[in-house]
Order: C-alpha cells, then sequence, then structure tokens
C-alpha cells in the first residue's frame, strides 16, 4: 500500500500489509523467516480483515437493516474490526469478552462506541455464561440483531482466501514454501492455507497452538480424540471446542509453545525488530523459528504471522510485574556489586579494623557507624573478624580484654565473594557464623554486605 491517493474512507486501508523479514531474532539461522505486518490494519490487528466481509454478507442476505445491531463473542480483535466497519455504516455492536482479556482491549472496544459485557474465562464452551453463548442469546433476544458468528462464519476464511494469501503469493513472488500461523477461529489458516495450497501444493502449512488449547491434540489424532483443554494465558489463539471455520485439512505440522516461550518472543520482536505485537504474534514467530532451524534451507521462504498490535497487551506480557507475577520473567541478575552499590546510606562501603588495633577501638568504630561487625584486614588480605556481640561479652566478663589488640580476640575471616557473583548463589554463605560478607573486586575489598543487606534486597523483588 504505498498511499498516493486519498481512500474514501478508513475501511480502503484494510490489508496490503506489509512483508517484513526478520534480521535479528534470526540470527544464526541460514533460512529466511519473513513476519506478515497485520499490526499496520487500522485497528492493529489481523481481525480487520474479517469485520466488514462478515457485515456486508448479513446485509446481502437481509439480516441485517439499517439500525442494527452486531452481536460477537470475541477475544477483542474481532469486535474491533467489526467496530470500524459498524462505525462507517451506522450500526451499533454489542460484545462478550472472557475476562482474562487485557483491559486494553475492553477500553477499545469502548472506543469505538461498544458496549461489552465481560464474561467469566473458566466455564465450559457450552455454559451458559460462556462467551460465545452468551452473545448468541443476546443476538436472539435483541430486535434486528445479527450474530457475527466468526467462529462458523464462511466469511471469515473467505477473506484470508480473497485478500490475505494473494497478497503473500505475490509479496513473495511465488517463492512461498511456508506459511506459519495459528487457529482461534481457524479463518486465517483455513483461507490462506488453502488458497496457497492451490497456487502450489509443495506449500508446507504449520500451525502454532497455546499449551492447554485442544486444537493441536485434535490434530494429532484426526479427531478420535477430543483432548482435555488447561488455561493459557496467550489471547486470541487457542480454543476449548472445534471451530467450524476451521479446516485441519490444509494444516501439514502442529506445534504447542508455553506462555512464557510466546511473551518472551513478543519481547524479542519488539526490541530487537522494532515490531511491537502481542503474544500470539510471539507463539506463531517462535513456531516459525523452530521450523526455519529445522529445514535449514537458505532458499526456502517462511512467513510467519504479526497477528496484532502490543498496545493491547501494555499491562499484561509488557508489564514485568505482570510477568513475574505469573512466573513468566526470569528475575533480574543483579549482582553482589550492583547490590553493593544499591545499598548507599551513610555507613562507608568499607568499614574494618587492623590487627593491631584494640579491641576498645574496634568497638568504638562498630559503635560510631553502628554496625554489628568488622573485618580485621592486613593490608589488602582480610584474616579475620570481630564481632559486637562476642566482643561486648567477653569485655563485661573480663574488662582488661578492652586493651587486648583485634589479633588476640578475632574470629575467623568473613566469607570473601567476587563483585560479579549472582545475589543468589551467596545466600547460603550468609548463614548463622557469616552473618556478612566482603565483597571482592580483583584483589581488592570493596565492601561488606549483611544478611540483612541481602534479605532486604530478595524480599523487595
Amino acid at each position: 500500500m504505498n498511499h498516493a491517493t486519498p481512500y474514501q474512507s478508513v475501511l480502503e486501508t484494510i490489508g496490503s500489509t506489509p512483508l517484513i523479514r526478520l534480521t535479528r531474532v534470526t540470527q544464526g539461522i541460514r533460512t529466511p523467516v519473513y513476519g506478515k505486518a497485520e499490526i499496520f490494519n487500522p485497528g492493529g490487528s489481523v481481525k480487520d480483515r474479517i469485520g466488514l466481509p462478515i457485515i456486508e454478507a448479513a446485509e446481502r442476505e437481509g439480516r441485517l437493516k439499517p439500525g442494527g445491531t452486531i452481536v460477537e463473542g470475541t477475544s477483542g480483535n474481532t469486535g474491533v474490526g467489526l467496530a470500524i466497519a459498524a462505525a462507517l455504516k451506522g450500526y451499533k455492536c454489542i460484545f462478550t469478552m472472557p475476562d482474562k482479556m487485557s483491559q486494553e482491549k475492553v477500553r477499545l472496544l469502548k472506543a469505538f462506541g461498544a458496549e461489552v459485557i465481560i464474561t467469566p474465562t473458566a466455564v465450559a464452551y457450552d455454559h451458559p455464561d460462556n462467551y460465545v453463548v452468551m452473545a448468541k442469546r443476546i443476538a436472539s433476544e435483541t430486535p434486528n440483531a445479527i450474530l457475527a458468528n466468526q467462529f462458523y462464519n464462511p466469511s471469515n476464511p473467505q477473506a484470508h482466501y480473497d485478500t490475505t494469501g494473494p497478497e503473500l503469493w505475490a509479496q513473495s513472488e511465488g517463492r512461498i514454501s511456508h506459511f506459519v500461523a495459528a487457529a482461534g477461529t481457524g479463518g486465517t489458516i483455513t483461507g490462506v492455507g488453502r488458497y496457497l495450497k492451490e497456487q502450489n501444493p509443495a506449500v508446507r502449512i504449520v500451525a502454532g497452538d497455546p499449551v492447554g488449547s485442544i486444537l493441536a491434540g485434535h490434530w494429532r489424532t484426526h479427531g478420535a480424540q477430543v483432548p482435555e483443554g488447561a488455561p493459557y494465558k496467550v489471547e486470541g489463539i487457542g480454543q476449548d471446542k472445534i471451530p467450524g471455520t476451521l479446516d485441519m485439512s490444509v494444516i501439514d505440522a502442529y506445534h504447542t509453545v508455553t506462555d512464557r516461550d510466546a511473551f518472551a518472543m513478543a519481547r524479542r520482536l519488539t526490541r530487537e525488530e522494532g515490531l511491537f505485537v502481542g503474544g500470539s504474534a510471539g507463539l506463531i514467530a517462535h513456531v516459525a523459528l523452530m521450523v526455519a532451524r529445522e529445514i535449514d534451507d537458505p532458499d526456502a521462504f517462511v512467513v510467519t504471522f504479526l497477528c496484532d498490535t502490543g498496545e493491547r497487551y501494555l499491562s499484561k506480557l509488557y508489564n514485568d510485574e505482570w510477568m513475574r507475577e505469573n512466573q513468566m520473567l526470569d528475575p533480574e541478575r543483579v549482582t553482589i556489586g550492583q547490590l553493593l552499590a544499591l545499598k548507599g546510606g551513610e555507613v562507608p562501603a568499607l568499614v574494618s579494623t587492623t590487627p593491631g588495633a584494640s579491641v576498645r577501638q574496634a568497638l568504638r568504630l562498630m559503635s560510631l557507624h553502628d554496625i554489628s561487625q568488622l573485618p580485621v584486614l592486613d593490608g589488602a588480605d582480610c584474616v579475620g573478624s570481630v564481632h559486637e556481640h562476642s566482643l561486648a561479652s567477653r569485655a563485661l566478663e573480663n574488662t582488661a580484654l578492652l586493651d587486648a589488640t583485634v589479633s588476640d580476640v578475632m574470629d575467623p575471616p568473613l566469607p570473601v565473594v567476587d563483585h560479579d557473583a549472582p545475589v543468589e548463589r551467596v545466600t547460603k554463605l550468609l548463614s548463622k557464623p557469616n552473618p556478612a560478607i566482603l565483597v571482592q573486586r580483583g584483589q581488592l575489598v570493596q565492601g561488606v554486605l549483611t544478611r540483612s543487606d541481602v534479605l532486604h534486597f530478595l524480599m523487595s523483588r
């Protein structure tokens, strides 16, 4: 799309999305991988492609009349595609959404003037509170309303057969060898897969599925078994039932991917490729890179599908706190040296005494800085340690000890840890006999970290 001439409406800007080669996340992989960037659609997702065809089909069939209402159960993106077309055509929209979907999607749909009804995620697909079942009921009870019915509407895969498939064939100059996508409704992979295989039966159609969805298991058993579904965090793809718009016969391979791997790849695409995408795009790209590594062919042409924009997931997969709460982000690696630098405060990083100092001097030094232990340094070497509680107890029993030298009363040296060591690796050193550790860089002791310092840091994460 070159935007050389004005458009009559925003609907004309749907489709003709760019095909972009991935260069950084594919380092070390000989097979070229390209991303079909559906994030460039006006509503930010591939679902923009199906909104208008679904509405126009209902109009042609006489089911949708002026002033009517469009009802749909959606994970959000289909709702946006429908809402864009409805805004220009003057229709109302009512959307039901599972409560696991991001607040960004809810607010976006409301921005288009849609009514949004949130339903529980953890119900069976045939439960009255399931978002699809509820949408059907609302559509049947609302005068002059239609159910968009994306899971069973033939306009869904047909839109991709008519637009997405031909775009990919033209953009790849007929060289596309593998198309990697996922199924929510199944419209994209079905429509594109049918078109590409008509052009070249050798084109491989590869599907990705979240761990917890039943689609991959259903495909692997050729429908002989209906697997048990389980919860997962990726939005917009995967199912707990088989959609009518999904033609599994076009799929040549199915791979399952964890939420953790999907979200990690989405964040990599954003940070390394400059492509701000959602979790479903991350999942599909993860599969695409698996395929590319496996075939290891510089003459192949692998296309992954960048389904929607990451702007819809700022509160989730792009929120480090949410990611950590859901055990999908490795804790940031913090070294002992970094923790020492963070410690700050009024106490110097290193307060020490010498073997020839008196016990009285050592106790005064600890009192002055409000600390409980001192390393005993002989030049750059730690030769021992003294502890306030121990020294004070012994001095009360024998006041002459105050004038003894530190070398006469000192305990073994504190453990010495390199400043590059991760915090988690030294926690076992901070046992009862070792209330503190010395941080060393090269041959020089930089400072002291106490058990309390490390504990406070770990609690704050």
